[in-house]
């Protein structure tokens, strides 16, 4: 699938599910609010990006993805050590109140965590955890991936402060109106912290891969790797920065508040598409 500024052909079976919605005067369903996290690490003179591919009984499974997943009910109401912009100027970037920024980012930190082994936090707001894959650190992760335990219950126990600093906000995808399962998802860029690696830890994923971004394109044109056109269009703009650096400086000015929602568009002279409003 080819995806320019202007948007990316339709497949026919999803053209066949938006008019059918639109002729049985279907009702949207609400979309879900979650977050996704891009996390990047060094390579060379440019810099790798970690993909997952779902499982087949999960939705969207068999599509690679970044890590993510729904925002809990807990990611509101947890009070913990906080660095990195307030809920409030959280808030300011992401168009959403406090408490449902904060929802958001802890969301994006935990998710990372659960399905990557990775954690954004450290003992202090200038510092950032090492090695979190030993037996104990395991415990923890399932027992957070189980709901045994909450995330900021984790934090607090071992003494961290959430790094919110270390996520950088990039973007926002509501799913289109036909789609039965719909998500409303906030995607965020970071770094993988020194001394941490990912680890294929989580029962939502058969695969995983580090992958220069352009090379995964590369690979989605082939056919290797099946992406949704939010995973692909997140994967060229991050190529685009040319180096970390390039993707930090890009992140601080994009509007990750407003919302892009794939819309069919079928011209009477033309292919359907998808535009990307």
């Amino acid at each position: 699938m080819t995806i320019d500024a202007d948007g990316f052909p339709a497949p026919p079976a999803l053209v066949a599910h938006a008019r059918r919605f639109r002729a049985e005067g279907g009702t949207p369903a609400a979309p879900r609010v979650a977050a996704t996290v891009l996390l990047l690490r060094p390579a060379g003179d440019g810099f790798e990006v970690y993909l997952i591919r779902r499982v087949a009984a999960m939705a969207f499974g068999g599509m690679y993805a970044f890590p993510g997943g729904g925002v809990d009910p807990s990611d509101s109401q947890a009070h913990l050590d906080w660095a990195g912009p307030t809920p409030a100027g959280w808030g300011e970037r992401l168009g959403l109140t406090p408490e449902a920024a904060q929802a958001v980012v802890c969301a994006a930190a935990r998710e990372v965590f659960e399905e990557a082994g990775v954690l954004l936090a450290g003992p202090d707001a200038q510092t950032v955890v090492g090695d979190v894959s030993g037996d104990d650190w395991e415990a923890d992760r399932v027992a957070l991936e189980q709901r045994r335990g909450g995330f900021a219950d984790l934090l607090a126990r071992r003494g961290l402060t959430l790094r919110s600093d270390l996520l950088l906000p990039w973007s926002r995808w509501i799913t289109p109106e036909f789609e039965p399962r719909r998500f409303d998802t906030y995607f965020f860029v970071a770094l993988l912290p020194e001394g941490q690696r990912t680890r294929d830890v989580s029962g939502e994923a058969d695969h995983t891969l580090w992958v220069r971004p352009a090379d995964a394109l590369s690979r989605a044109e082939a056919g290797e790797l099946t992406m949704l056109p939010p995973t692909l269009v997140s994967l060229s703009q991050v190529a685009a920065g040319g180096d970390l650096a390039g993707v930090a400086r890009a992140a601080a000015t994009r509007d990750a508040a407003t919302p892009v929602t794939p819309r069919l568009d079928e011209p009477d002279d033309g292919e359907p598409r998808f535009v990307l409003a």
